[in-house]
């Protein structure tokens, strides 16, 4: 209980009083101060994830080629972001899926199986769908260098010039939580770039690199720059929305998650990812025990793999702030 609280003591002021002025007016003061928005809706529906997208009003133009990163999920499992869910979004923005193959065993690890789960999960329904690292990879300059040298990702992310990181925020069995910062750190890169970050740059090998995986923070400080890498990539055509539902302990990744034990809360994006994610935790955070929620499970996780490192790490090396406004748009 104590790792949580001075997390919740922190951010109180930034939960409170979000409806005491129009939205503009807060946008307006916001941005006049140069302070990172947070937007927010309790609606977890198709209608409210466009609302929010636009909210942030970073648009692409009409020539852009809009990658929408998203996890496919592991068959088995059933937590992952539905496609009626999130196909208005894909299609308001003439968007590609975009996925990499997994550095693990299990449904998503070849290009063949990773096609069937697509397929028997439906997203080849709503939009064209690219598997970037189905042909090759390529590397990426990283901008912190402590444990990696650069980002190997899929091949196919050249062809892109705009991402919407997509994420499901929940529990990880590895990272504690995940949100925008791994969907677009070990989600973007390819299996040999997933086994590069989570042996802290020991090795690019997936057979090997899950004997080297004992440096937890230097795992998590590398996927910090590997998703800040892709934000540098992306430059200001980049966005970022996290999905608070259906959060399990356990990751998209897993094909037998556990049941969540708290209710949904929301959705939110920013073009900062690091006050994104810290937005997700500070609401996480805030949730006590009652009949509807146990949260400590989820607690215990993130306390276990020092998962709140990724955010202080992140805002070290420049990537975002975790100081921000948050703003319904309800």
């Amino acid at each position: 209980m104590k790792y949580h609280l001075l997390w919740v003591l922190a951010t109180t002021l930034m939960l409170i009083g979000c409806h005491s002025k129009s939205d503009s007016q807060e946008v307006a003061e916001a941005k006049q101060v140069d302070t990172v928005i947070v937007y927010m809706t309790r609606n977890i529906n198709a209608e409210s994830l466009v609302k929010i997208y636009d909210a942030m009003g970073v648009l692409p133009a009409s020539n852009d080629r809009v990658a929408v990163k998203i996890s496919t999920g592991e068959m088995g499992g059933n937590n992952y972001l539905k496609p009626e869910l999130i196909g208005d979004l894909v299609r308001h923005v003439n968007g590609t899926i975009v996925e990499c193959n997994t550095a693990y065993g299990g449904s998503r690890a070849t290009n063949e199986a990773h096609w069937k789960t697509i397929r028997a999960h439906g997203f080849d329904k709503i939009a064209p769908v690219d598997i970037m690292d189905e042909e090759d990879t390529i590397h990426i300059p990283v901008q912190d260098t402590k444990h990696i040298a650069f980002d190997i990702v899929g091949s196919h992310l050249k062809n892109y010039n705009y991402m919407i990181s997509l994420a499901h925020f929940k529990g990880h069995a590895m990272g504690g939580f995940g949100g925008v910062l791994k969907n677009q750190s070990i989600g973007v890169a390819s299996s040999q770039g997933k086994a590069y970050i989570h042996s802290a740059g020991y090795t690019q090998h997936v057979d090997s690199c899950w004997n080297h995986i004992e440096d937890q923070d230097g795992f998590l400080e590398s996927m910090a720059a590997a998703a800040q890498a892709v934000h540098n990539y992306f430059g200001e055509k980049i966005v970022y929305i996290n999905i608070m539902n259906n959060m399990s302990i356990d990751c998209d990744c897993d094909d037998s998650p556990e049941a969540p034990k708290i209710q949904d809360i929301g959705i939110l994006a920013s073009t900062d990812p690091v006050a994104l994610d810290k937005a997700c935790l500070d609401l996480l955070f805030n949730i006590t025990s009652d009949e509807q929620n146990d949260p400590q499970p989820m607690f215990d996780r993130i306390k276990k793999q020092h998962g709140t490192h990724i955010i202080d790490y992140a805002e070290n090396i420049g990537l975002g702030s975790k100081v921000y406004k948050l703003i319904y748009v309800d």
